[in-house]
């Protein structure tokens, strides 16, 4: 391995590793409730999607459907997801947020930002526009 191969592989562990510790903090930060990561990403795709079957959420989220469907119950039972027939086939059933999901993505949403901006607003002039300058960089790597 060369030097600079090296020092791209140390890049990648670093960089893989300080995204990960964000992206923790920011979700243990940011959770109003006290939903676990299935739950969160099923409101998620739900709120971006739209209503969707079992079926189809559980391909979506590559799991077994009975594993969608114990995470279904859970949110149906909070009261963050409700039941729709499907408009053409009355066998299935959709499944869609409440106006209680949506109010528990929007606060999510909300604290995630005030986490963020509260720690950035921590960093010194400098190494804010560095972080600055940094995110098309970044956004440019996860569209690659």
């Amino acid at each position: 391995m060369t030097k600079s191969s090296a020092q791209l592989e140390a890049a990648v562990t670093d960089l893989t590793a300080a995204v990960g510790q964000l992206l923790r903090r920011v979700r243990s930060k940011a959770d109003p409730s006290e939903l676990n990561l299935s739950q969160l990403s099923v409101l998620s795709r739900l709120d971006l999607e739209g209503a969707m079957t079992t079926a189809d959420l559980a391909r979506a989220e590559s799991m077994k459907p009975q594993s969608m469907g114990t995470v279904l119950a859970g949110l149906e039972q909070e009261g963050l997801v409700h039941r729709q027939p499907h408009p053409t086939d009355g066998r299935q059933i959709l499944f869609a947020l409440t106006s209680a999901g949506t109010e528990v993505r929007r606060k999510r949403g909300i604290a995630k930002r005030e986490w963020l901006l509260s720690a950035m607003a921590t960093l010194e002039p400098a190494e804010l526009q560095t972080v600055m300058a940094a995110i098309p960089l970044i956004k440019r790597l996860s569209e690659s």
